[in-house]
């Protein structure tokens, strides 16, 4: 019922120019030359970088010049002055426990006043939004924080508050008076759409927990689901636990094409007189898979990378077992069922529709493909015709590839593409990023940069704070956190909480000022609202004197579009609930507005924003390398997507499945490369665990993400009208109406708006359609 959110290298410049400047020097030649050497034509003009544009360049690019800290103001994390020191954060949860048991008590009186019944829905949802303010801070300073002390603080705050909650998602109570609200007729013609998706958020919650059972079954529920996450975090160690190394013969490593690193290797085997050990996913174990001329060296590397324990084959199949098992307890069919019933997919058979269409329209250029490997392999070794691409064979006869843009361009500093960013956000939204000072005690590293997000109407609508180097003990990869949520407070009637029974005031203080901080009244909008507020984290190279500015590479940019792309939803979907806002909405619609911020750098107008003296996009023609072996790489994910299904039906708990043999089955009736005897891949699967029975959400929302792109931006991807009529039909809503009618509506496409199977086909051709001629992903 109440629940929360939530690659580096450098060119090297010659020394004589320091390397800021040679960036600065490097891209002011490109853009006065046109961009490349090709036909070029000025189109449109665009609006001038602002001085806060440019100021970004400065924040990101040059360490002496940021706005890390202001040395005059003191104040606590994200601005809250009380949280300064980690006992703060102890006593912050002590006080919204004791605020939100006082709130709980008043739902539970709701059933004798009229008055308050009508207030059952935002009640719950300003529960929700009490501990899950807490619970989502907790869980980006336990991610991101440096200190352990804070770390241990917050591993506190997250647990106690978790188990919280976990009472009131099997609390009958609170359930009961729900069903009061959801039954009267009355009641539910006076809410708004939002409010009334809100109810049916935390109704269909209620129903998951088995909040219908008798209390055996209900404790059978929760020592399931508990066992569940256990198995899942021994899943998840199992998925980085390195494989065991493969032993390589020297003289099997004759003639590799990379004469770097093969070259080393071939003189320590000489040296030390001895088989090579090769780790699987280590450099030499992908020097191997590249290069090595002789198959057998890669199918042994190939199998050792894909191989599983005993053990681990067991708590996989294990955990989807008991899945399976909770599922049925609440009177599901199966895992699958049970999470999909309030996605945009509405049912695995609808999930297997589009999967089905998927494969069907790609296998003819996976085909095209393998044929054109086997060519390759045939020459190569001179065997007879066509000779079976083996999954060993992928990566030596078909390389993968950099991305790269569409056009030839500069090195692009961070600062230049935050600049980029904020110059393209204005354009279609009148939105722009504005760095500001943070307050001494505000951020919890020197790294981490505060963002205004600013309306040009309205102001400053939300915040984000970048943490975007890498450092010691900070979390890989990319992520977007939400911190905290927008949502309607001015009507919170906070007076019926009934807090003055309290004998303790001070004991709550915390609580009502750590809210207090978040309220903001917006010029041309009714009401009183919680701004949002998001952390971005990533781990690029961090800029220096001596090396200068961190320099992107492009899958670095796409991850910063991307991930900014999220950034952007939180900000825009201010809605009057919090559990609907921005990202807060289904699994598999929360990555389109994402996704779609990739499409963007298809563009040549748009990547005209990357100047910062420029006021006028540049038209030019395309320069896409097509990666012939990206729809063997599709296919795969398509196929991973169906075994995700299928390891989440009705079937596993008959007493002989076995993942193993259910994954060479597919992999050898609908896949396009064998499968290899001995090898278990799916215990490196890591995303079933977190993305159980939903792995098809990528794939439906790239696919949408195609057709918004193509259909409604291609042509003019500056346009403030198409802007503002992307916000208006999919970004302001958050998770607050049925995604199949805002993709409709964006779409002009009414045959989607029932959200059926054939919705789910369509959108399974569209892929193959909006992918020609676009650029290989990685």
């Amino acid at each position: 019922m109440l629940r929360t959110a939530a690659r580096n290298a450098r060119p090297k410049f010659p020394l004589r120019i320091p390397k800021v400047q040679r960036c600065l020097l490097e891209k002011d030649a490109f853009w006065l030359s046109g961009g490349r050497r090709s036909a070029v034509t000025q189109a449109a003009s665009t609006i001038p970088a602002s001085v806060d544009d440019r100021a970004l360049i400065t924040l990101f690019d040059e360490p002496r010049s940021g706005f890390s800290s202001s040395p005059w103001s003191h104040t606590g994390l994200f601005g809250h002055p009380s949280l300064t020191h980690p006992r703060a954060l102890i006593s912050l949860t002590n006080a919204t426990l004791l605020r939100a048991q006082k709130l709980t008590d008043r739902i539970l009186r709701a059933r004798k006043s009229r008055n308050e019944l009508l207030k059952v829905v935002k009640n719950l949802d300003r529960l929700s939004d009490l501990l899950c303010g807490v619970i989502d801070l907790s869980e980006l300073v336990r991610n991101a924080h440096p200190d352990r002390v804070w770390v241990d603080a917050a591993n506190h705050a997250y647990e106690a508050l978790c188990e919280f909650m976990n009472v009131l998602n099997t609390h009958v109570g609170l359930y009961e008076v729900l069903k009061a609200v959801l039954s009267d007729n009355d009641i539910m013609n006076s809410i708004g759409p939002e409010a009334f998706q809100t109810a049916l958020i935390f109704w269909r919650d209620f129903e998951k927990s088995a909040i219908n059972l008798p209390p055996e079954q209900r404790e059978r529920f929760v020592a399931l689901s508990t066992e569940i996450l256990v198995l899942g975090r021994e899943f998840q160690r199992g998925v980085v636990t390195p494989r065991p190394p493969v032993s390589i013969k020297p003289e099997e490593l004759s003639g590799l094409k990379d004469q770097g690193m093969g070259v080393r290797l071939k003189l320590q085997a000489r040296f030390t007189n001895r088989d090579l050990l090769v780790y699987p996913g280590s450099l030499q174990a992908q020097m191997i898979m590249r290069a090595a001329p002789d198959e057998e060296p890669r199918r042994r590397v190939y199998v050792a990378a894909n191989s599983s324990t005993p053990d681990q084959v067991n708590i996989l199949e294990t955990m989807l077992k008991r899945r399976a098992e909770l599922s049925q307890l609440v009177g599901s069919e199966s895992f699958a069922h049970l999470t999909l019933d309030d996605k945009m997919a509405k049912s695995p058979e609808n999930v297997n529709h589009f999967l089905n269409a998927l494969m069907d329209h790609t296998a003819p250029a996976v085909k095209g493909a393998l044929r054109s490997l086997s060519l390759r392999k045939q020459e190569h070794l001179n065997t007879h015709p066509f000779p079976i691409i083996q999954a060993w064979d992928r990566d030596f006869y078909c390389p993968p590839e950099p991305p790269a843009p569409p056009v030839s361009l500069p090195p692009l500093t961070l600062g230049t593409v935050f600049m980029a960013l904020s110059r393209l956000f204005r354009h279609l939204y009148g939105i722009s990023l504005r760095p500001v000072h943070a307050a001494s005690g505000e951020v919890w590293h020197t790294d981490v940069q505060k963002l205004e997000v600013v309306d040009e109407t309205q102001g400053v609508i939300g915040w984000i704070y970048a943490d975007l180097f890498a450092r010691k003990g900070k979390p890989g990869g990319a992520a977007h956190y939400t911190v905290r949520c927008s949502r309607r407070t001015d009507d919170d009637d906070e007076n019926g909480d009934r807090l003055e029974q309290i004998l303790d005031p001070r004991s709550i203080q915390e609580s009502l000022e750590f809210e207090a901080v978040k309220r903001h009244r917006l010029p041309q909008q009714e009401g009183v609202y919680q701004l949002p507020l998001v952390v971005l984290l990533c781990e690029f190279a961090r800029p220096s004197i001596s090396r200068g500015a961190t320099v992107l590479q492009w899958h670095e940019v796409n991850t910063l579009f991307h991930e900014m792309g999220h950034a952007l939803h939180s900000m825009i979907g201010r809605t009057e609930y919090q559990n609907v806002a921005g990202t807060r909405c289904a699994t598999d619609f929360v990555e389109l507005p994402s996704i779609l911020m990739e499409h963007f750098l298809n563009s040549p107008t748009v990547l005209s924003l990357f100047n910062p003296d420029s006021t006028t996009s540049l038209a030019q023609s395309p320069n896409h390398h097509i990666d012939p072996c990206h729809a063997i790489d599709t296919y795969q994910q398509i196929l991973l997507a169906a075994l995700d299904q299928i390891y989440h039906s009705a079937a596993v708990l008959d007493r002989t499945f076995d993942t193993t043999s259910e994954y060479a089955k597919l992999q050898n009736t609908r896949g396009m490369i064998p499968y290899v005897s001995g090898t278990s891949f799916q215990t490196q699967f890591g995303h079933l665990f977190g993305y159980g029975a939903t792995y098809y959400s990528y794939l439906l929302d790239r696919a949408i993400a195609s057709r918004v792109w193509g259909n409604v931006f291609s042509k003019d991807p500056l346009s403030r009208q198409l802007g503002e009529r992307y916000k208006d039909e999919i970004l302001r809503y958050g998770g607050g109406r049925d995604p199949w009618k805002m993709v409709s509506a964006i779409l002009d496409s009414p045959e989607l708006e029932s959200g059926d199977a054939e919705a789910m086909r369509i959108v399974g051709r569209w892929r193959i359609e909006d992918e020609v001629g676009l650029p290989g992903r990685h």
